[in-house]
């Protein structure tokens, strides 16, 4: 039998190991029986062998180790919870370490423990770290009734807590990517004082695969989920899902249920409709909502609403819950019991400083040190590299003269167009549907930047690769066999030909340079290897494990791929810290206790 009971001076956790109505367990049972809200939770008597509740003596506080008591075939053990903060409680069962079997033991109350433990000292050393101070502590010898009188002593101090066994929470992660969406509903549930456990995970990407069975060994990482069959799944509470998002991107062709990916939204559909879970969790990219005019949307909340299931959806930014990224998703929670609230937040904030590290090393390419040459790291902060748009905000190829030298007046006059191409009446003029970034004919340049030299000026920068002579671009529209309407371009040799600048952020190695003090934009998979940071007077690549802080990961998650796969696997992951909040409030909604 095991109490677990909280006063203000110290939790403990007391147990025995008995068989049938020892004298421990009667004298128990007196002094506790008036509190109906002790709950029994098992233990695995087998946890601590002599030798590691020696060690753990050492630096746990009033640890209580019994033996020789009135019964003795029996030994009882009084083992104390390692503070009185139930955060801090809910860290200390974060805390993993190894055993035999490859399997991983959290260090909980209230449910049962795997038996031999193979690292509890680096378990301790994660719960303690050195300091000034030592932890006094001296072992003591109880017998049952000095047992009941510590029971006793504790009851009467004020404020007393009493906690139940933790329930578990069954979940499944589907398109599980490296693990977000599990690793934030994991850290919600910690905190409701639930024991999370994922019963079933699907992904199919190998390098994602490699992630999750690196970080969870033992468990089976489920491939394609259109060729599982619902009755294959174990029962579970909660779904997981970031279901595909390319389909509905603005980074994709946004073709919606078109396209493959977005019909894996109906497998989330079959399974609930199945399996009839508690509730669920979607994750999906901001584009969902106006994909289609709302119509693909409305499909999938139509659906959602046939099930059932009380919902609701919103967009959020991670950049209100503590994470130093501009992100915005859609996220669809829904529960069998009450709508869940994904209203008013808590709103946190933080900058890229805080999440940086420090003196890794930096890139030294023809490229960099031209940017070094012509601006110090702190002009750099905040700049966008790349010749379509102008401001103060972003430094042009012309800025840094790397297709030749520019005139003080030339690079005015890049500056002057790459302003005015944008402007409709030039489409106007020569009737055509405006594009962004018209070319511009030598009259009509000289009517808002006058100089003596102008055409000698614009063949100079044409011939180094900074303008380009070309025909205006025409809109065409085609119509389909299915009636579906498509645009593209085609050169209109009709018209006269122009100036226009030889745009593309692309055609750089580096797009931005992010300021310590500001956030990060979006990362995008395609984008993320070309975002710097200034480290140590020298320019280098944003960090995978910096990655994974602006994704809201723990540092303990482990991510040995690529820089390649990892930026790939991070511009399409979740925002962990997101996912916890919106899990906390499908958790009040679900009443899961």
């Amino acid at each position: 039998m095991f109490r677990y009971i909280e006063n203000k001076d110290r939790t403990f956790l007391f147990g025995a190991y008995r068989g049938e109505k020892s004298q421990l367990d009667w004298i128990l049972g007196e002094k506790t029986q008036r509190y109906e809200k002790l709950y029994n939770i098992r233990f695995n008597q087998d946890l601590f062998s002599q030798r590691n509740g020696g060690t753990l003596s050492k630096v746990l506080p009033d640890y209580i180790l019994i033996y020789n008591t009135q019964n003795p075939q029996e030994g009882y053990h009084l083992f104390p919870c390692v503070n009185s903060s139930i955060k801090e409680q809910a860290e200390m069962e974060q805390l993993k370490y190894p055993n035999p079997n490859g399997a991983y033991v959290v260090f909980s109350l209230g449910e049962e423990l795997a038996a031999e433990p193979l690292n509890i000292n680096e378990l301790i050393k994660e719960a303690f770290p050195k300091g000034d101070k030592e932890i006094p502590f001296t072992p003591k010898i109880l017998k049952g009734k000095d047992i009941a009188n510590v029971v006793d002593a504790s009851f009467s101090q004020p404020k007393v807590a009493v906690c139940k066994n933790h329930k578990v929470l069954r979940f499944i992660d589907l398109f599980a990517g490296i693990g977000g969406i599990r690793c934030g509903l994991e850290l919600a549930a910690k905190e409701k004082g639930l024991k999370p456990v994922c019963v079933f995970t699907s992904e199919i990407k190998p390098y994602a695969v490699k992630v999750l069975q690196e970080n969870h060994p033992g468990e089976t990482i489920t491939g394609d989920i259109t060729k599982v069959e619902t009755k294959n799944i174990p029962d579970f509470d909660i779904l997981c899902a970031g279901f595909p998002c390319q389909a509905f991107s603005s980074a994709g062709k946004r073709q919606g249920f078109a396209d493959t990916r977005g019909t894996m939204f109906f497998e989330v559909e079959r399974i609930l409709k199945d399996k009839r879970p508690k509730g669920f969790i979607l994750e999906n990219v901001e584009g969902l909502v106006n994909h289609d005019g709302g119509k693909t949307l409305q499909v999938i909340v139509d659906r959602l609403a046939a099930l059932n299931y009380k919902f609701d959806f919103r967009v959020l930014n991670s950049k209100f819950f503590g994470v130093p990224q501009e992100r915005k998703r859609i996220y669809i929670v829904g529960s069998v019991n009450e709508t869940p609230n994904l209203n008013n937040f808590p709103m946190k904030e933080s900058k890229l400083g805080d999440i940086l590290e420090t003196g890794l090393p930096t890139t030294d390419t023809p490229f960099t040190r031209t940017l070094l040459k012509h601006f110090t790291i702190e002009q750099l902060y905040g700049k966008s590299i790349k010749d379509k748009r102008g401001g103060n905000t972003n430094i042009h190829s012309w800025d840094l003269e790397i297709k030749g030298s520019v005139s003080s007046g030339q690079k005015r006059l890049l500056d002057t167009i790459l302003t005015e191409r944008r402007k409709k009446k030039w489409a106007e003029i020569i009737g055509i549907d405006w594009m962004d970034g018209m070319p511009l004919t030598l009259e009509q340049i000289r009517t808002f930047f006058d100089s003596k030299n102008l055409e000698e000026m614009l063949e100079d920068l044409t011939q180094k690769g900074y303008l380009k002579f070309e025909h205006p671009k025409k809109l065409i529209r085609e119509t389909n066999e299915n009636g579906v309407v498509t645009t593209h371009r085609e050169y209109d040799t009709t018209k006269p030909k122009g100036y226009n600048i030889v745009a593309g952020k692309l055609s750089f190695e580096i797009n931005k340079i992010m300021s310590p003090n500001e956030i990060a934009p979006t990362l995008v998979a395609m984008d993320m290897q070309k975002l710097y940071v200034g480290d140590n007077g020298g320019l280098r690549r944003l960090s995978l494990r910096e990655g994974l802080r602006l994704c809201g990961y723990p540092d303990n998650i482990k991510f040995n791929v690529s820089e390649k796969d990892g930026f790939d696997l991070l511009g399409n992951t979740v925002v962990v810290p997101v996912i916890k909040a919106v899990a906390e409030r499908l958790l009040d909604s679900t009443n899961i206790k």
